[in-house]
């Protein structure tokens, strides 16, 4: 496989259950009972398979939505996709500046150096160059040393890592090394998801499943039959098997796991780096968060990943709607969430008792 296609390789987390066609009804005051159908849509956002569901009572409303929905994918990608040669951040990284930004841009990167922030680096956009030198290592060799890039060359790529090097402003981006490279790939997914059911509610759409990524996920509203939309989180050891089935409504989904984009067959190199120390973090193999935003949910899942312990809690104490499922390379899962530390007043209390899936 190329290097530009494994760059189109993403994390694959979470799949759709009990998604037959079919019809339900609605009330329409006195009239007869409306049938609400079921439309799909299936292509590709940020380079990973996409898919969005909608119940609705009108095709041609339908089409046009997810027109919408196609339209602003497309715009997006002009934006934050590293494989697109024209794309704003593709040039960023290119030139090391980026005169007048869109404001998608501007927005996303502000909301990154607030995650970067609160994860006291942990999360960091500027670690594609620790990407490329781990890709050039694994696959421009049929037989790459298993202990991954030496040493010096991890040094070497550290030192263009880091997220207070980038000055955002809102007539220019600069890089303040040369070498520097920017991917959103930790939390631009999520952030595309949100624009997409915000523009399915603004059509009427409020039945909607997008599942973007299969690793971004956000319901608006129910099931057509008014209950939540169920899904399947995958197990990060045998991802051909679920670890448990969740209800989802009015809300997101989000996992990072290194299982999803590993250099070799081991998956011990990953790409989910300490921008710290530049290699792939293992203490844990999933976190998936639920959030009512999906751009909260996919920067924070990326975040917990990589954070020590007692940084995520601190880091889940910062998001009062959100909750993370954190599963370790035993199997044991914990969960955080600002509620429970809330109610209890310890922050300790946040990590429930570890338990099998």
């Amino acid at each position: 496989m190329s290097m530009a296609a494994r760059r189109l390789s993403r994390r694959r987390a979470l799949m759709l259950l009990g998604l037959g066609g079919g019809a339900a009804f609605i009330c329409a005051g006195d009239r007869a009972r409306v049938p609400l159908r079921l439309y799909r849509w299936e292509g590709t956002s940020l380079g990973s398979p996409a898919r969005l569901l909608l119940y609705h009572t009108d095709r041609a409303a339908a089409v046009q939505a997810i027109s919408h929905c196609v339209a602003e994918i497309e715009r997006l990608e002009r934006s934050f996709a590293l494989y697109r040669e024209d794309s704003e951040i593709a040039r960023l990284n290119r030139d090391g500046t980026l005169a007048t930004p869109s404001q998608d841009l501007l927005l996303l990167l502000s909301r990154s150096t607030r995650l970067s922030e609160l994860s006291d680096g942990a999360f960091d956009v500027t670690v594609q160059p620790l990407w490329t030198l781990y890709a050039r290592h694994f696959f421009a060799s049929a037989t790459p040393p298993a202990e991954g890039p030496p040493a010096r060359t991890i040094d070497e790529a550290l030192k263009l890592v880091n997220w207070r090097n980038v000055e955002i402003g809102p007539g220019a981006l600069r890089l303040r090394h040369t070498g520097m490279g920017l991917t959103l790939n930790g939390i631009a997914q999520g952030y595309v998801t949100d624009r997409i059911t915000e523009i399915l509610r603004a059509q009427g759409c409020d039945r909607v499943l997008a599942d973007l990524g299969r690793s971004e996920i956000k319901a608006a509203g129910a099931h057509a039959d008014g209950r939540a939309w169920r899904v399947g989180l995958v197990d990060p050891r045998r991802t051909d098997k679920f670890s448990r089935l969740l209800d989802l409504h009015d809300g997101a989904l989000c996992t990072s796991g290194g299982y999803g984009t590993p250099f070799e067959p081991s998956r011990r190199h990953h790409h989910l780096f300490d921008p710290r120390r530049g290699v792939s973090v293992n203490r844990l193999i999933a976190v998936s968060v639920f959030a009512p935003s999906a751009t909260v949910a996919d920067g924070l899942s990326t975040a917990l990943y990589v954070a020590s312990p007692e940084r995520a809690r601190v880091l889940i104490a910062s998001f009062s709607a959100a909750r993370a499922l954190l599963t370790y390379p035993n199997g044991a899962v914990e969960e955080l969430s600002a509620a429970a530390m809330a109610r209890c007043g310890d922050s300790d209390s946040i990590v429930k008792p570890k338990s099998k899936v």
